[in-house]
């Protein structure tokens, strides 16, 4: 192999393609970046196994061919030359990869050309395109929701589903404490997905939000993988689907709209700063805040430590229902009301120890669910699951 290519034409390339395989431990081959010269440009592979990248770049080639390097290596090495055209050679004789830039010289050993395996390629039927930026959007509003843990199968997975209203597609995260769900009306996403909808583990979803950007994308689904390329056809990223059974979060969600439910409708940068103020006396014993209705026109706020001491603020808000007060982990609240627009919100309690909904003016189609603390004393909780 012997070609030529410009720095900063591959740079980017190299990136998202080292950035998904294994820094120093498991096999040599996984960590193996592969460089293929043919047909006027630079492919590039990488794999861990499971994920899978390709790029092709514009090259100058002399001599085809396929070798294979360390590939955090050779990634550090590019990033750290200046712009300009690199020259990259494979020295049959030694079995290094010789790269050159003016008067600067590396040699790299090569991996054995047996380690190579064939990379699934894109389907070329039923493709979709899509908007990266949206489905970024997307990422952000579910995945905060997703459990980190493998071993809890679908709840460590992103759930899409086609639903019964035609072109419209929800899309759900869960961890047995919180819930969020995101809908929205796409014919062709809508029409390439199985009935019962398909499963992204979190952490490649993780990775599938590097790889994005705020350009249109296409998308397709084989029996196993999901498929996205940059609409230039130059870049190829794609998964392993799971297989798991996502639970039936209907059941839940129907609690929502049940007569005897209490409703709380409050400015939401008002309640973040509020509680962001109360969680600073939220101990590991104590990491909850108290919400009290002692009004119709105002929430009340309490938080307390032993040794942290006590917080106590009441919030102009709207108010109707029966439940008196109610627990909530501090942090978590904070954490979903950051991924919401509205300057509105409005939670949804059906019980001092069942599922509470939180919903937004300015955020349609967007719920998330969040299982309160149940309160054993006055300073002792446990959290709640979604049942």
């Amino acid at each position: 192999m012997h070609v030529k290519v410009f720095r900063n034409d591959i740079i980017d390339g190299l990136q998202k393609s080292s950035s998904i395989i294994p820094a120093k431990t498991g096999a040599a081959f996984l960590r193996t970046l592969w460089l293929e010269a043919k047909n006027e440009s630079l492919r590039i592979f990488s794999t861990d196994s499971s994920l899978e990248f390709t790029g092709e770049y514009n090259a100058i080639i002399h001599e085809e061919g396929l070798v294979g390097v360390q590939g955090k290596n050779f990634h550090e090495l590019i990033r750290k030359l200046p712009s300009g055209e690199i020259g990259m050679r494979l020295d049959i004789t030694t079995g290094n990869l010789i790269i050159t830039q003016g008067t600067r010289k590396y040699k790299l050993p090569t991996s054995d050309k047996s380690w190579f395996q064939n990379f699934s390629p894109f389907p070329e039927i039923g493709v979709a395109v899509w908007s990266g930026d949206f489905l970024q959007e997307l990422i952000d509003r579910v995945t905060y929701c997703i459990s980190d843990e493998d071993t809890m199968q679908a709840m460590a997975c992103m759930y899409l589903k086609p639903e019964n209203i035609e072109s419209k597609v929800e899309v759900c995260g869960l961890n047995g404490h919180q819930f969020a769900l995101v809908a929205f009306l796409n014919d062709d996403i809508y029409g390439m997905l199985p009935g019962d909808g398909i499963l992204i583990q979190k952490k490649y979803v993780s990775e599938l939000k590097k790889w994005l950007t705020a350009d249109e994308i296409e998308l397709a689904i084989s029996q196993k993988r999901l498929f996205f390329r940059g609409t230039e056809k130059k870049e190829t990223f794609s998964l392993p689907l799971s297989y798991y059974q996502f639970p039936d979060y209907s059941s839940f969600l129907s609690k929502l709209s049940h007569d005897d439910t209490s409703v709380l409708s409050i400015n939401r940068d008002e309640l973040s700063d509020a509680l962001n103020r109360v969680a600073i006396f939220n101990t590991e014993t104590n990491r909850c805040a108290y919400f009290q209705f002692e009004s119709a026109g105002e929430l009340s706020l309490r938080s307390q430590g032993q040794e942290s001491g006590e917080a106590s603020e009441i919030l102009s808000a709207e108010y109707t229902g029966n439940l008196r007060q109610i627990a909530f982990p501090t942090k978590d609240i904070i954490d979903i009301l950051s991924h919401f627009n509205s300057d509105k919100i409005t939670l949804t309690l059906t019980g001092s120890e069942g599922p509470c909904g939180i919903t937004g003016t300015d955020d349609p189609d967007y719920v998330v669910i969040i299982m309160p603390m149940k309160i054993v004393e006055e300073t002792y909780y446990n959290e709640e699951y979604i049942s």
